[in-house]
């Protein structure tokens, strides 16, 4: 599939977009856009090769990737996002957008729908990490800064396989939750060492704004958006897939399940492989059902 990249000088940022396939696109329907965070376009590689026939805006959030930014900022914000993505679509200029977001792409994209509700025709929210939705928010909360004090106080490995801890544990964020020992990052294939960089947009705070993002309600329900919470069926009661089910309820829907987990549309080329044919199909099937 040809591939045109483009950069786009927003309020503070040159955002790089690219447009897989012809516009307007061959067979009428809307580009599909698909955004992350803190993952960038690459990403979507793998899923977007199973969609040969769709044409794919994918885009880098200011920050990441090929997008740089000029506002002398360091932290991820879904409404400042949501405004960069707006701007693509305007650019575009091809009317309004299918939409797939991916775990904090999913939020940018709840706030881009809130605040923009005629850019997306259907929103396919997968997996939103938002913690305000959650019944245990103050435990999430406090989970979420120990892998961030982990990071800090011994760097990436430490940080990443607290992470990895909490975003792997079932249920709410218990007593018995808090009471484990330290991962260790070697368990994890991770270095031990620190590099003594703190930068890391997962790991650090800086994306704390996507994980306290409060969706607004009466903003998604009003718009003409067709807002879908998608969940993996391999997700579990873990954080994800409990912040997917209690978004959709807020919303008065059942998460819809898509194959394999988190990251089921990625590639072996990631180290966490997902099932990226059958979640094409998937997303085929439930942007048709709109």
């Amino acid at each position: 599939m040809a591939r045109e990249t483009h950069t786009l000088r927003t309020d503070g940022a040159d955002i790089v977009y690219d447009v897989h396939g012809p516009l307007p696109a061959q067979d009428g329907r809307p580009p599909l856009f698909m955004l992350g965070q803190p993952m960038d376009a690459s990403g979507f590689t793998t899923l977007i090769s199973h969609l040969p026939d769709r044409t794919v805006v994918t885009y880098d959030p200011r920050g990441l990737g090929r997008s740089t930014r000029s506002d002398g900022r360091t932290d991820n914000t879904p409404s400042v996002q949501a405004e960069d993505v707006h701007a693509v679509i305007e650019a575009l200029g091809a009317g309004p957008v299918e939409m797939f977001g991916s775990s904090g792409g999913a939020v940018t994209a709840l706030a881009l729908v809130a605040a923009h509700p005629g850019d997306v025709t259907t929103l396919v929210a997968h997996e939103p990490p938002i913690i305000p939705v959650l019944p245990d928010a103050e435990a999430a909360a406090r989970a979420r800064a120990g892998f961030r004090d982990a990071y800090n106080a011994k760097g990436w490995g430490a940080g990443m396989a607290a992470f990895m801890g909490m975003t792997a544990w079932q249920g709410e964020f218990t007593d018995a939750y808090f009471a484990q020992p330290a991962p260790d990052p070697a368990a994890f294939g991770m270095p031990t060492e620190d590099d003594g960089k703190r930068d890391d947009p997962l790991l650090s705070d800086a994306s704390w704004a996507v994980s306290d993002y409060q969706p607004d309600v009466a903003a998604l329900t009003a718009a003409p958006t067709r807002v879908v919470i998608a969940v993996g069926e391999e997700t579990g009661d873990t954080f994800t897939g409990r912040t997917a089910v209690a978004t959709a309820a807020l919303l008065g829907q059942e998460a819809t399940v898509f194959p394999s987990h988190h990251g089921g549309f990625l590639g072996a080329e990631f180290g966490y492989a997902g099932k990226p044919p059958e979640f094409a199909e998937r997303l085929r099937e439930v942007l048709d059902a709109g």
